[in-house]
């Protein structure tokens, strides 16, 4: 079983991936799709997009993590509805997801609508993917990993870096050499240090396998397309 944490990248979808007997990999992916093929035998991704997309109101999973969170509540972003992620301009994308959810989009959360576009397809077309590929959040899996405590500083800062790094190492080991590895292998324009650091959470918490994994909320909602509405997390660490 390969355990495996995506986090969207200025070059496309970084990887993290964690195997048996302490192997792992790093890599870029184009697209979700090439990303898809090289994983879907015998693995659980968990990935830091929006999955299913509301068709009213806020989604439950959101509302609750930024409780969770408190000072780090800002990264919880609201997700646009569907109609707005496929819309063809930012104007139609305000003007929709206004009439929808009754709220415009942010120019940041426009700015992602590709990424979220793409991985919304791939999901309704292939239902074994629906299986494998779960939305989590990083902030959340932080905070279950250091048993129920939001990080104290914000990720792009210096301390909020080695305050990360050092809970990923106290888990996993292989951590601080992973991180080394992405920063020395590809430049900071393609991947960013801090989506190092979210993709690497993630594979960690995906490798509690599914019996392991909670989600947010304990009773996931359902979007008009059947998705999950869920963010999901683990606090048992690497297995």
């Amino acid at each position: 079983m390969e355990y495996i944490g995506v986090d969207a990248c200025k070059k496309g979808w970084f990887a993290v991936c964690l195997g048996p007997d302490k192997r792992w990999a790093i890599g870029i992916f184009n697209s979700i799709g090439n990303l898809w093929r090289r994983f879907e035998k015998d693995s659980l991704i968990l990935i830091d997009i929006p999955i299913g997309l509301p068709g009213s109101g806020k989604r439950s999973c959101d509302v609750e993590a930024r409780k969770i969170l408190r000072k780090r509540a800002s990264s919880v972003f609201p997700v646009p509805c569907r109609q707005a992620v496929y819309a063809d301009t930012y104007a139609n994308a305000c003007r929709l997801n206004k009439k929808i959810l009754g709220v415009k989009l942010s120019i940041q959360t426009w700015k992602i609508s590709e990424k979220i576009r793409e991985v919304d397809n791939l999901l309704l077309r292939n239902i074994k993917a629906r299986r494998r590929i779960r939305e989590s959040h990083p902030e959340i899996c932080f905070w279950a990993l250091a048993d129920g405590r939001p990080m104290m500083y914000y990720k792009k800062t210096a301390r909020g870096f080695s305050e990360r790094v050092n809970i990923l190492n106290r888990i996993y080991p292989s951590s601080q050499e992973i991180v080394a590895e992405a920063i020395t292998n590809y430049r900071r324009k393609d991947l960013a240090k801090d989506d190092i650091l979210d993709a690497m959470v993630l594979a960690i918490s995906a490798s509690a396998g599914s019996g392991g994994i909670a989600t947010i909320p304990h009773h996931p909602e359902k979007d008009p397309k059947g998705l999950s509405m869920e963010i999901v997390y683990s606090n048992t660490g690497y297995k």
